[in-house]
């Protein structure tokens, strides 16, 4: 770590590198997001070695922020690393303390009731506003959702799913009238209406992510696509020249040989 902040320091400073001494917090903040998610593919991909080298890209991009701000006078490593381990402690009072936590369920309310103690927040609404609105969209639409729930505006335990359902078909007509009316501006409301929908059907189904179910429906999207363009190509079909009938035949072709290959597989 020493070494990093070295490396950092002298690429920054003078005789360094023009492009890092270049960089400030605004510059780089695609960097560090690309980063991160590079090292979520890692994880996805159980790749231990890309793990690594990834997280250390992310290591790179902390190093860079801090060296930044400390020379702003901001903050430096001191501050940061002092500040992430009282958090630790303080939010860990069944590890460091004499609360009582049997399970993750428990130590997660110690953690959240904290949480809002420390940042001062004294209603479900503060605790909403404080999720940041940079989150991607349906990560951040799932936190407020569970927040909302936590708070008592959810449907009873034994409706939910049923009550859901009904919301979400209802936002889906209320979309098709804008979209028959003519009304961009009311069809954009309203499909963010259908999208928010479809988030609080994710919250309710039992382990199930936003993001990790459209991340997996595009995924699908993509492998059914690229058979359809290997059977229009060995059909001699231009694609853009070809009627949706013809392309449709396609997509059911590639559908059945996915599910089939899955069920192979199996």
């Amino acid at each position: 770590m020493d070494e990093l902040r070295r490396i950092v320091e002298i690429l920054r400073g003078p005789g360094g590198c023009p492009w890092d001494a270049a960089q400030t917090h605004a510059s780089i903040k695609r960097n560090f997001i690309e980063e991160t998610y590079e090292a979520i593919e890692g994880i996805n991909k159980g790749d231990d070695a890309l793990l690594c080298e990834e997280l250390g890209d992310v290591l790179l991009q902390v190093a860079l922020h801090v060296q930044i701000a400390q020379e702003r006078g901001a903050f430096g490593w001191e501050d940061v690393t002092t500040g992430i381990c009282r958090k630790l402690i303080e939010r860990h009072p069944h590890v460091f303390g004499e609360t009582k936590a049997d399970n993750p369920e428990d130590a997660l309310r110690n953690w959240d009731a904290i949480k809002r103690q420390s940042k001062d927040q004294k209603s479900a609404s503060d605790a909403i506003g404080s999720i940041p609105r940079e989150l991607p969209a349906l990560m951040r639409a799932q936190k407020i959702q569970e927040k909302a729930a936590k708070a008592g505006f959810d449907w009873e335990e034994s409706t939910p799913k049923k009550r859901l359902e009904l919301d979400l078909m209802g936002e889906v007509d209320e979309l098709r009238e804008a979209l028959q009316a003519g009304s961009i501006d009311e069809a954009r409301g309203e499909l963010g209406d259908v999208l928010f929908s479809a988030v609080n059907v994710a919250r309710v189904l039992e382990g199930c992510d936003a993001e990790e179910a459209l991340t997996g429906a595009t995924d699908r999207f993509a492998e059914r696509f690229a058979i359809v363009e290997q059977l229009a190509g060995e059909a001699g079909i231009d694609m853009k020249a070809a009627s949706m009938e013809e392309l449709d035949r396609f997509w059911a072709v590639a559908k059945a040989t996915l599910a089939s290959n899955r069920c192979y597989k199996a």
